[in-house]
């Protein structure tokens, strides 16, 4: 595994400190696209993960990822007003930033385990280039403050997603036997993903004649398949079409969700 992780890692957490930076206290309260939470609460979560990941080096969570430690720290930083609460995330993640600096590539390739089970710490840091970039977009969205929308840090997002499509698109959509499935991404991230179910559903290549093709923007793809977002209202605006089977394709619009 390379260092990039951390590079786009970095990236985010620049991004998203910016983006604070010049809120307001109004702002703050915005409730973000998660359901349990405002700005705060994301930002306070976001905080938490790097906190809870500094001070273990890779490959010592062999097996469990101890997260009551965020709990605790949403704990500490909840009664602090927005001020305080910015400045206690900048210190947190500014700890963690020292932290990552010194990591090796032979420290990512250690065996860790990860929100998604037994994996290498540079997946871990993969899978945090994800959430991060996911709930940047969680706070921009509601504030109508669009950015980061495209660049290495939403491919890395945007690749994480695709490791999950054989599950969406087998299981989630349903598509049968024999059948093929393309998703295109328009933009800011363009990208074709094909998968085929040939026994079980799986990522291929190319895919020349699909069954059905679902159209929309890369940003709209993450928040339906993170679940941050009704798909009716995508669907009613034209950001997500389909060609090809129609039934299979307005159900693949209902049913690109695999988390939250």
């Amino acid at each position: 595994m390379s260092l990039e992780a951390i590079t786009l890692l970095n990236d985010c957490m620049d991004s998203v400190d910016a983006l604070l930076a010049d809120l307001n206290n109004d702002q703050w309260a915005v409730q973000s696209y998660c359901p349990d939470w405002d700005v705060r609460g994301v930002a306070m979560h976001l905080a938490a993960v790097e906190h809870m990941l500094s001070g273990d080096a890779p490959g010592s969570w062999t097996e469990s990822v101890p997260f009551s430690k965020v709990g605790d720290y949403i704990g500490d930083v909840d009664s602090l007003n927005n001020a305080d609460l910015l400045a206690a995330y900048r210190q947190t993640i500014a700890a963690r930033r020292q932290e990552m600096a010194g990591y090796t590539a032979e420290q990512l390739a250690l065996p860790s385990m990860t929100p998604v089970g037994a994996q290498t710490y540079g997946r871990f840091m993969a899978i945090r280039v994800f959430d991060y970039w996911v709930h940047e977009q969680d706070i921009r969205g509601p504030l109508g403050i669009p950015g980061h929308e495209s660049g290495a840090a939403a491919e890395m997002a945007l690749n994480e997603i695709e490791i999950s499509l054989p599950y969406i698109v087998g299981k989630k959509i349903g598509v049968p036997e024999g059948k093929g499935m393309t998703i295109n991404l328009t933009g800011p991230v363009e990208r074709e993903m094909h998968v085929k179910v040939d026994g079980r559903a799986g990522n291929v290549d190319s895919l020349p004649n699909p069954d059905v093709v679902l159209n929309l923007n890369s940003t709209t793809f993450a928040l339906l398949a993170c679940g941050r977002i009704d798909p009716q209202g995508p669907i009613d605006d034209g950001r997500v079409t389909w060609s090809g089977d129609p039934e299979l394709g307005e159900k693949a619009a209902r049913s690109l969700r695999f988390t939250m």
